[in-house]
């Protein structure tokens, strides 16, 4: 009898332990081990189905860009071509602008690009001297694009007058600025895409591991640090007075040529969901991804698989931010409560995959919060 007894004692033992094991892998990011993670797949899907085809679109919009900006100082009678190339050149921006990582960093190419709005004492001053070194970190605010939407939409008031000013005695110096600006952004595009397609592609593979210092760590950071900072509160949070109490609307990306910084935001809130998802650049293919690594670990919220809950806000979000008016016109309005009502959407991507996602993956973050949030 006690011997029956004491069989029943152990099978209540052995059967309470599995069930709170089995309680305890139900609850929301249990039961998994990241760094048995394989991420060689994910960072050849990063490296060659989305950031290389990326640099050599964006560096054939630049090219583009070039011939166009040449065929006008050779003959400024209409900058039709010149805006269209432009326009392409910097939509296309918005797709590889947050892989801030290696090469891009290196150069830093975020910063010599697209820092907005262009200060325009500073190129005109370069173009009146016609002495400037556009390496300098003080002409970052002077060139790329930015300089670009000031000096094709913005050195005048209408069309015709920003012609004259190309035709007239200045017109030399104002092509001469154009053609150096587009130069550099040439050049550093091109450092950057050879740079990948040599040894850095291989060494970013390679280092697979799931330390703060190998690539995805360190990627995932940048693509967090982007949107948190560039697309959300450089494009949506400064404009909108998030941050300073105050409505800035003359701080909103391409703001000479006026009716594009929603046309951006769109474009760079739909390149951060592909990276999540893992699509690739030209949207034929999805592998390795973020997303995808949540789901192998079988990373839950309240239930429900933590990456569908991620695009779930991302698409909400993208839904309040296409129901807006062209950012200029939410932005005349005090406050612009529509407006922030699509950045308050817009936020809440930022605490699932800065705290969610990162703590579920392993992933330190290594940058600085500086605003509250």
């Amino acid at each position: 009898m006690k011997r029956i007894l004491g069989i029943l004692v152990l099978v209540a033992f052995v059967y309470a332990c599995s069930s709170s094991d089995n309680d305890s892998d139900s609850d929301d990011n249990q039961g998994f081990n990241p760094s048995n993670f394989d991420r060689t797949p994910l960072l050849e899907n990063w490296a060659d189905n989305i950031i290389i085809p990326g640099y050599i679109d964006f560096l054939s919009k630049v090219n583009t860009l070039q011939t166009e900006t040449t065929a006008f100082t050779e003959n400024s009678n209409d900058l039709t071509a010149i805006r269209a190339a432009w326009l392409d050149a910097y939509t296309t921006w918005q797709r590889v602008s947050m892989f801030e990582n290696g090469p891009a960093e290196t150069v830093g190419l975020r910063l010599n690009v697209n820092i907005y709005p262009a200060n325009v004492e500073t190129i005109e001053n370069n173009i009146a001297s016609g002495s400037y070194n556009l390496d300098l970190s003080s002409n970052r605010v002077a060139k790329g694009f930015p300089a670009l939407d000031y000096l094709l939409f913005g050195i005048a008031s209408n069309d015709d007058n920003i012609l004259d000013i190309y035709n007239g005695p200045e017109g030399e110096a104002y092509k001469q600025y154009l053609e150096d600006i587009v130069a550099d952004m040439q050049s550093l595009t091109t450092t950057v895409l050879d740079e990948w397609q040599g040894g850095f592609r291989d060494d970013f593979v390679a280092n697979n591991g799931s330390s703060a210092t190998a690539s995805v760590d360190r990627l995932a950071n940048d693509y967090i640090f982007y949107f948190e900072k560039f697309l959300r509160a450089g494009k949506m949070g400064i404009p909108g007075g998030v941050f300073s109490g105050d409505v800035e609307p003359n701080t909103i990306e391409a703001l000479y040529a006026g009716n594009l910084s929603k046309l951006f935001f769109i474009e760079g809130l739909d390149a951060v969901q592909d990276f999540f998802n893992g699509v690739s650049y030209n949207g034929s293919t999805q592998g390795e991804s973020l997303g995808s690594y949540l789901d192998e670990l079988n990373v839950l919220e309240d239930g429900t698989n933590l990456s569908t809950t991620i695009n779930n806000q991302f698409d909400t979000a993208r839904e309040f931010v296409n129901g807006l008016n062209t950012f200029e016109q939410e932005l005349q309005s005090i406050p612009p409560t529509n407006f922030l009502n699509a950045y308050d959407e817009v936020q809440r991507i930022v605490p699932l995959l800065k705290v969610d996602m990162v703590s579920a993956l392993s992933i330190s973050i290594d940058f600085a919060d500086a605003d509250g949030d």
